[in-house]
């Protein structure tokens, strides 16, 4: 089922998107809070800010900008990847020392699905990234589950799954 935001809450599921705003564009150049606001007629779906969320969350994981990230992952998320599992602080700790480095990600397709307060996104994309000292791309389907707790949505879980180039989600 598809949710549509009416107009009046709209400005209210964007600051729950970044709920430091102000703060968070200046720490991050990619942040555009304006791209955020609703087409004409006034709605934006709820769906439409996770999907933005996220590829927002790609571009700040190649910038390394954990600043911008630490708000983002829940206090109890996890990362699911390749080689391992870990929490929050790993996922930081790896991304800041770059020893994965999310270089570049590009989304062939994206689906959105919200059950109450929880988002699912489900991205098909290939992965440019520096890992253990070698360049790699890899393609993936990536499943990430946001939880809206006290009106910010907030990443819970993000896992990797590796897959064949043509591979398709279904929609």
């Amino acid at each position: 089922m598809k949710s549509i935001i009416p107009a009046p809450f709209w400005l209210m599921l964007l600051l729950s998107v970044y709920p430091f705003g102000s703060v968070m564009a200046q720490q991050s150049p990619h942040v555009n809070l304006q791209a955020e606001m609703p087409a004409e007629g006034g709605m934006q779906k709820t769906e439409e800010i996770l999907s933005a969320l996220s590829k927002q969350k790609w571009q700040w994981m190649a910038d390394k900008n954990v600043d911008a990230l630490a708000p983002l992952f829940h206090k109890e998320s996890k990362f699911v990847h390749m080689s391992g599992s870990w929490k929050k602080d790993r996922e930081l700790e790896i991304i800041k020392s770059g020893s994965i480095w999310y270089k570049n990600t590009v989304v062939h397709d994206c689906d959105v699905e919200i059950v109450g307060q929880t988002g699912v996104v489900w991205s098909r994309i290939t992965l440019d990234a520096h890992v253990r000292g070698q360049d790699v791309s890899t393609e993936f389907t990536t499943t990430e589950v946001y939880v809206n707790t006290a009106g910010n949505w907030q990443l819970l879980a993000l896992t990797f799954s590796s897959v064949r180039d043509t591979h398709k989600i279904e929609h």
